[in-house]
């Protein structure tokens, strides 16, 4: 197979609600031009979603792209590539190892290529301590002929993946001095990240004793690398072996990332500190005193899926007690075919929940990433923390913008507009020179002065600008930093600017450095969280609950600037970013807090506390409630006495299965026993799984739809106690319960009940609530009905 690489100049052009994304081929060896694909590419991008509609807009104003294309001479059946071949629970007895599990995969591999030269060069890694399985450069075809395998679960192509990238536990009423347990110290996090800086204050290990005796993880030292008593192991995986000079081979963290949300989770006091003065206080994680396993899977280039399966299959097996994992996909997979939902089942089977971010494609719907129904799927929200960037113009008039600008150039300085100061040789037209696209503007006009642009371009940290003044009309509601002093205007604020400027032959400006205030409103769901439902399973409701994921400060590894852009040379030891990256690390604390009390719970016990504690909040862009928040924002002190939960497990999940349509013989191989779908279980309604939510929907809009879902509630509180179901709900919404009332005379005593919904729906959602009340304990559950274009059980 021969390959030939070109190299395409890609520019996105906004067009109303979708965006074009046209490339012209910049260089191609015109000898190989006929054996690969002619012509100009060009593709519609159905940009529906706001947050891909304003990725398209900052890659407009940033004006091109260069794009790297390989193609090959052969077809695409004859294309290698990395795929995961999931063979589902522990490989069979009298095959332990890692060695051993090999020898069967190569073997396995022998019987589709044909060599067994083939077969071992083609085998990437396998997975054989927690569940059985490998990566393997195959063809499409090889991989179809592996598929029908007898023991094969599934066989999907490796994807690359994207990270989700102190104050905010107080704003939780998570204090510093709350009731902890001594416990707390042998509590083990399992952090799937890019690693972590072992020299942060946030990591240093005075006062810790030695990591648990149930711990049987390594520290793979190397790079100066090496772990203490607070970081207790730490490995590295890149199977590709294609690193950039930017990646470290070790568990050291080059990107920040992963040092950002370790310390979130549980980071040790630190006080002070802030970024440049900025978010100023104790840096702590939820969990302080927890121990932390590291397990690096992304770099520079992503994250893989081959190497995410690995870090699952060792963290379960080293004894973690709770996985984070911040990192997903675009598009949605079957729960088989997705290494993060296929880690998260064998973590739940091993009795480890797994906490993982929802996304940052939002703010439309059905743009979740994680949304399996063992895991733990968490949103992000604001917390009461403004940055606040003032722009002042020489006629006195003073504007409030959003950015995190560390500078403080305390003058002013020259300000022109870039539509004025575009640069003419570059072929560039004059509205990338408004946008500030990247090479639009002309550095003589620009250098040293302050740029106003009409959208959030890139051009001026490159051209030498003192300063930029941006409008945008998208929703500003976080911070971002730049490696310049920047301010992001509305639209309208930056008409009055230009108009300004053309006022005037000598138009002046200054940017001064941010402020941090406190922000009195109350929180709301961030516009780019991704939002429900369920792409796979419409009628489980996610995300399950959200977290603090705005204007995060946390620790921050030296080796990476603030920013990835172009020009940034700053370094700190803390960092203030937003993402859902950033709200997972907190709903994990508070995973870990609650198992700290209640260290035999099982993952779905935990996790249906943590929602059913949750307080409902608003969504600031676009009606969706439930879709946007699940349960609502997660209390840690509530969730350790819910007083009920409703608990699952790995039968629990089969039925599930059952009823999703797997097979006998597929659950034997993902579950490891003799597992079976009987003909009631075949039949099972996804509305029986005993989940802390309930959901439900049609096809059809301005109908009446009923669901009965049955449900079995564990007594986790006083001996003696009785719940009355109490419903909530808006018109068009009518919540039934049976029995009303249930009396419990012990605790681990269970009931069960059956709730009916009925939902005269119109073209919109419904949403209420079910609360079960003691008195004392409100056991909450969102209630929601929906119209959905395409129903699936």
């Amino acid at each position: 197979m021969e390959y030939y690489c070109s190299t395409y100049d890609c520019k996105i052009t906004q067009r109303g609600r979708f965006a074009e994304l046209s490339c012209r081929r910049l260089n191609f060896s015109e000898e190989k031009r006929n054996q690969a694909h002619k012509g100009r590419m060009s593709a519609i991008m159905r940009a529906t979603s706001d947050r891909l509609h304003r990725a398209a807009a900052l890659i407009a104003a940033a004006g091109f792209m260069l794009l790297i294309g390989c193609c090959c001479a052969g077809g695409a059946e004859d294309r290698k590539q990395v795929y995961i071949v999931y063979m589902g629970d522990r490989p069979r007895p009298g095959i332990a190892g890692t060695a051993a599990a090999s020898a069967l995969h190569i073997s396995l591999l022998h019987q589709v290529t044909g060599s067994a030269t083939a077969a071992s060069e083609s085998l990437v890694c396998s997975y054989s301590r927690s569940f059985n399985g490998f990566a393997a450069r195959l063809t499409k075809t090889e991989s179809e002929k592996l598929s029908g395998y007898e023991g094969v679960v599934s066989v999907f192509a490796s994807q690359k993946r994207e990270l989700h990238t102190t104050r905010s536990w107080d704003f939780l009423g998570f204090h510093q001095n709350v009731k902890r347990r001594t416990v707390e110290s042998d509590i083990i996090i399992g952090m799937l990240d890019t690693g972590i800086w072992p020299e942060s204050q946030s990591f240093n290990d005075s006062g810790y004793g030695p990591p648990p005796q149930k711990w049987k993880g390594i520290c793979q030292s190397s790079a100066n690398f090496s772990c203490n008593n607070k970081i207790i192991g730490a490995k590295w995986y890149h199977a590709r072996r294609n690193y950039s000079e930017h990646d470290v081979l070790s568990p050291r963290d080059s990107l920040g990332h992963g040092t950002h949300t370790a310390s979130t989770a549980a980071g040790n006091l630190v006080t002070p500190a802030s970024l440049f003065g900025l978010a100023s206080g104790t840096a702590r994680g939820g969990v302080p005193s927890a121990r932390l396993a590291v397990y690096k899977i992304c770099w520079s280039d992503g994250c893989f899926d081959e190497d995410t399966l690995r870090a699952f299959d060792d963290a379960i097996a080293d004894g973690v007690d709770i996985i984070s994992i911040s990192v997903g996909g675009l598009f949605p997979k079957d729960y088989f075919h997705d290494p993060i939902a296929i880690g998260a089942f064998h973590s739940m089977k091993n009795g480890i929940l797994t906490s993982n971010s929802a996304g940052n494609s939002g703010p439309s719907p059905g743009t979740l990433s994680n949304f399996s129904p063992w895991s733990l799927s968490v949103a992000a929200s604001t917390i009461d923390r403004k940055f606040v960037t003032a722009v002042m113009l020489g006629d006195g008039r003073t504007y409030e913008g959003v950015s995190i600008n560390t500078y403080s150039p305390r003058r002013f300085y020259p300000l022109v507009y870039g539509g004025d100061a575009g640069n003419n040789k570059s072929g560039k037209i004059a509205t990338d020179a408004r946008y500030c696209a990247l090479g639009s503007l002309n550095k003589t006009l620009v250098r040293g002065k302050i740029v106003h642009c009409d959208a959030i371009g890139w051009g001026t940290l490159t051209a030498g600008a003192a300063g930029a003044i941006m409008g945008s009309s998208l929703v500003e509601d976080q911070a971002s930093s730049f490696p310049l002093p920047v301010s992001i205007l509305t639209d309208a604020e930056g008409a009055t600017i230009v108009e300004y400027i053309k006022s005037t032959s000598d138009p002046i400006a200054q940017i001064f450095m941010t402020q941090d205030y406190m922000d009195n409103s109350s929180a709301y769901v961030i516009s780019f969280s991704s939002r429900g439902p369920n792409p796979i399973t419409r009628n489980i409701l996610k995300p399950d609950l959200t977290a603090p994921g705005v204007n995060i400060l946390a620790a921050w590894s030296p080796a990476a600037a603030l920013t990835n852009l172009p020009g940034d040379t700053r370094i700190a030891p803390f960092n203030v970013i937003s993402g859902t990256s950033m709200a997972c690390p907190h709903a994990t604390a508070a995973a870990a807090y609650v198992k700290s009390f209640h260290p035999t719970w099982s993952p779905a016990a935990i996790k249906s506390a943590l929602m059913t504690t949750a307080h409902p909040i608003r969504v600031k862009v676009l009606p969706d409630a439930e879709f946007g928040y699940g349960s609502g924002q997660v209390d840690p002190l509530k969730a350790v006495v819910p007083g009920l939960v409703y608990d699952a497990g790995l039968s629990d999940y089969v039925k599930f299965l059952c009823g999703q349509g797997y097979t006998n013989a597929q659950l034997r191989e993902i579950t490891g026993d003799q597992s079976s779908c009987s003909s009631a279980a075949t039949n099972e309604t996804v509305w029986n799984l005993n989940y802390p939510s309930f959901i439900l929907s049609t096809e059809k809009p301005r109908t009446s739809v009923t669901r009965v879902f049955h449900r079995i509630v564990t007594n986790v509180g006083s001996a003696t106690s009785t719940y009355k179901a109490i419903a909530k709900t808006p018109v068009g919404l009518m919540i039934q319960v049976e029995p009303p009332v249930f009396s419990f005379n012990n605790t681990g005593e269970k009931r069960s009940f059956v709730v009916t919904v009925t939902a005269r729906l119109g073209r919109t959602m419904l949403s209420g609530s079910l609360v079960l009340s003691d008195g004392t304990h409100s056991v909450r559950s969102p209630v929601v009905a929906f119209v959905a274009s395409q129903e699936r059980n």
